[in-house]
């Protein structure tokens, strides 16, 4: 028999309906709290069936079902914090808000009115009744469409989101998070307004409808950061990039849009080994058939991204690069999460275009290079930093993305060889990418056969 080994998790609550689709409601919310390392309860108020296109019907649970399974939660575990969503009736919002009186912990309230496919998720006569729950909020997190709703104003940029944000305030409620996802632009701005103060949480919109779940996920995701002890600042600032990431590698699942990728965090982690692991053996290719003729006098590094990977923190490089010796080419230290700057900046700006590329390595770039690459037919592009705009200059994350624009934007095929000429006094590179660590070994070996021959 072996000694249990417990594992102790923080516990929050979900108060919402059940989605048949799987990617909103209580199953949105207990797979965003797993995957922020908290244990997840739940109170189910409905049953709907629905799915990536929208809903068909739904079923109110009766309200004494609601009060039993929120006293037996309540009476066992130790709740940290709990959020709300779907409570479609007026009589179920009041229940909930009774129940609200006695929590000692924060509660998050969405107030969920439309589902994202349009349908109606509450009855018109309960968009009053939410006045008492949100007076026992810790957090309200109403879409521009919600909070118009709650105060009559329509919410069409930051100044109309902080004055429904206050309105909302005077309920008694905490702090008021209106969501800027309904809003056009290119930029998602959500506005967290508090007594006396507010923050702006922004992040480039994602270009996809895959957004089924997000609400919810949102919501959940903070509560569960409250329920881990985090500031309410801290816990909304970490939920908003949890979602940016969730929207932008959703799932393709269904018939619809898809839904929101819940998991990507855990998924994005757990591939950390692998990809360093992938990173090591492209180097030890590179060493066994030693590469010096494509080795620059910067020195050349290979650069392998997580799958999800949105930083340089979230690519694994060699430390110090790959430099040529006496007797051939060694790694000058081992690899490691964010050792590359300018290879690791450059193949996240090119997945901005081309998504599923995984790994890039920087060579050198001559004539005879230049030559080899028009002998092995590839897809070429490039682009000269000494023409880009002097605004993009300025950084070397700017130059990065401009130059991945103008290599990889508007093109039917992604390129396999990207050639940066560099600017005055830099030295020009060409960088291989690849969707797999692979099949960028095999190119850069067969472009170093070429040179070589």
């Amino acid at each position: 028999m072996r000694t249990p080994a417990p594992d102790s998790r923080p516990v929050a609550l979900t108060i919402a309906g059940s989605d048949s689709g799987g990617g909103a409601g209580i199953q949105a919310d207990l797979a965003t709290m797993a995957a922020h390392g908290v244990f997840g309860t739940s109170a189910i108020t409905a049953v709907t069936a629905q799915n990536t296109r929208g809903v068909s019907s739904s079923h109110v649970l009766p309200t004494d079902e609601i009060d039993a399974q929120l006293e037996a939660v309540t009476d066992d575990f130790a709740i940290a914090a709990a959020k709300t969503g779907m409570l479609a009736t007026t009589d179920v919002i009041e229940t909930v808000a009774e129940h609200a009186r006695t929590f000692p912990f924060p509660l998050v309230v969405d107030p969920v009115m439309v589902a994202t496919s349009g349908d109606r998720l509450l009855e018109p006569d309960a968009e009053r009744a939410y006045e008492e729950l949100l007076g026992r909020a810790t957090l309200a997190t109403p879409n521009t469409d919600e909070a118009e709703v709650l105060t009559d104003i329509a919410v069409t940029d930051d100044e109309s989101a902080v004055a429904a944000g206050e309105a909302i305030l005077e309920t008694g409620v905490d702090a008021v998070l209106v969501k800027g996802g309904h809003l056009p632009g290119e930029t998602v701005r959500d506005i967290l307004v508090t007594d006396g103060s507010v923050r702006t949480f922004e992040h480039p919109r994602v270009g996809t409808e895959a957004t089924h779940g997000s609400g919810c996920t949102l919501g959940s995701a903070i509560a569960a950061r409250l329920a881990a002890g985090d500031p309410l600042e801290t816990a909304v600032e970490g939920a908003t990039e949890f979602l940016e990431r969730a929207v932008r590698y959703h799932y393709d699942v269904g018939e619809g849009h898809g839904a929101v990728n819940h998991m990507v965090s855990l998924r994005n982690e757990a591939a950390r080994e692998r990809t360093a692991e992938d990173v090591q053996a492209v180097v030890d290719r590179f060493v066994e058939a030693d590469v010096s003729a494509l080795v620059p006098e910067v020195g050349m590094n290979v650069v392998g991204a997580t799958p999800y990977a949105d930083s340089v923190a979230e690519t694994a490089a060699v430390e110090g690069r790959i430099t040529r010796t006496l007797s051939g080419v060694q790694p000058n230290r081992g690899v490691r999460f964010g050792a590359s700057s300018h290879v690791a900046r450059f193949l996240l700006s090119a997945r901005e275009f081309a998504p599923d590329l995984r790994v890039a390595v920087n060579c050198r770039f001559d004539a005879v290079v230049e030559d080899a690459l028009e002998a092995l037919a590839w897809p070429v592009a490039e682009y000269d930093r000494d023409r880009q705009p002097d605004e993009i200059r300025e950084t070397a994350d700017s130059t990065m993305g401009w130059g991945a624009r103008q290599a990889f934007a508007d093109r039917d095929e992604p390129p396999v060889a990207v050639v940066d000429r560099g600017a005055v006094g830099k030295e020009a590179l060409v960088k291989l990418v690849a969707d797999d660590p692979e099949t960028l070994a095999d190119r850069t070996l067969a472009l170093d056969r070429e040179v070589t021959e």
